[in-house]
């Protein structure tokens, strides 16, 4: 992925001497392995086989294990679908002459990024037993990360969405999800071995919509949270798929006080707080739980802002040309949790929480100048060469 140093801007960041080159590698070592629309239609589909009729349970996935440092592991629940998108922007979706088939869904999107960036990472949550579904599986193996805890259910189809990309990059969603697998995940379903032996456990409010992915949902989120695993949460608002706003936002705001960790974009906090200025700060502090670690307050390329019960402030981000967003959160997600997970003293060192913070927005920038959320993933070594020119 071509980059020009003139693109990039940081704050706190020296911009001329060797000290500022030999500060960023010493942070991140290359040697450390460690206003969206959208609407939603119901997936009408042929069975897989005509005239039979599927039984049986939810299949694991036979994925051995990694070879990875997993005293470090992420383990990220939720969906994981396809996302066609169109190759051409600015039009809408009827008119779009072509799509790209691209593998999605916010958990998966942050596990296999997580992977890219040399980090340890799974994936739990459930796809059809369909050609779309054993696709996104070999895409976790080949990108590195734990698929144990995929299941495949033999009765309901891969989640599909379309997204209809704006000239400047922002998208809206048209899913086919009524219901899809991801919504069928059950408590019983659940690795809790993988769960509890996380680092960090991350999430986001989909999973909570329907039943019975919703009270599976809450069985893995308490036993993170009973093992000492950091809860991380991104609520990755999409309003249609939820029953009305009011649903959305109870259920949002249902396992808020859980979380250690929390991400949301200046468009969830208007909506959660109904209205109010997402740029003023005793407005975010609302949201901002007792027991709550680090609330991240994403800006897209402006970057994002932070606040812990003893310090806040704002990183600045890095200027590109967006082709598509889609991924562009997650990309930030998947970045400072795989500073987390191998150094949770970022919490309390406001320092090095900035120098993550920076990597995690690069990690969100480099995102959008491809179309297609994983495909767009950067790995380490080219979100420390981006950061490296633009202290050149």
């Amino acid at each position: 992925m071509a980059l020009h140093a003139t693109a990039f801007c940081f704050s706190g960041v020296s911009t001329s001497s060797q000290a500022s080159r030999s500060s960023l590698l010493s942070v991140f070592p290359a040697s450390r392995r460690c206003t969206v629309k959208a609407t939603a239609f119901p997936s009408q589909y042929p069975p897989i086989f005509p005239g039979c009729k599927l039984q049986g349970r939810a299949l694991p996935s036979d994925n051995g294990p990694l070879e990875k440092d997993e005293s470090s592991l992420v383990v990220c629940f939720g969906e994981m679908l396809i996302d066609f998108v169109p190759t051409t922007s600015g039009l809408a979706l009827a008119e779009a002459p072509a799509f790209k088939k691209a593998p999605g869904g916010a958990p998966a999107n942050v596990a296999v990024g997580i992977s890219r960036l040399g980090g340890s990472s799974a994936f739990i949550g459930k796809v059809g037993e369909d050609e779309f579904g054993y696709m996104l599986a070999d895409i976790l193996k080949e990108n590195n990360v734990n698929n144990d805890g995929m299941r495949f259910d033999p009765g309901a189809r891969t989640a599909l969405a379309f997204v209809t990309l704006r000239k400047d990059g922002e998208r809206e969603f048209m899913f086919y999800r009524n219901p899809s697998a991801d919504m069928l995940l059950q408590e019983d379903e659940l690795d809790l071995e993988l769960i509890r032996k996380a680092k960090v456990f991350h999430y986001g409010s989909i999973s909570l919509i329907t039943e019975p992915c919703k009270s599976a949902h809450i069985a893995a989120a308490r036993a993170a949270k009973d093992a000492g695993v950091i809860l991380s949460y991104d609520p990755n608002l999409r309003l249609p798929l939820w029953p009305s706003a009011e649903s959305a936002r109870e259920g949002i705001l249902s396992i808020w006080e859980t979380a250690d960790i929390i991400k949301i974009s200046e468009e969830e906090i208007s909506f959660l707080t109904q209205g109010e200025d997402p740029y003023d700060d005793s407005v975010v502090r609302k949201l901002y739980h007792p027991n709550l670690k680090l609330l991240l307050v994403t800006e897209g390329p402006e970057g994002c802002r932070y606040y812990t019960k003893d310090f806040s402030g704002r990183v600045k981000g890095i200027k590109v040309d967006a082709v598509d967003t889609t991924g562009a959160g997650d990309a930030f997600v998947a970045g400072i949790l795989t500073q987390l997970a191998s150094d949770v003293s970022l919490l309390q060192d406001e320092g090095k929480l900035r120098d993550a913070l920076s990597f995690a927005n690069a990690c969100g920038a480099l995102t959008v100048m491809e179309r297609g959320a994983i495909p767009a993933l950067p790995t380490r070594e080219v979100v420390l060469n981006a950061l490296l020119k633009s202290v050149a």
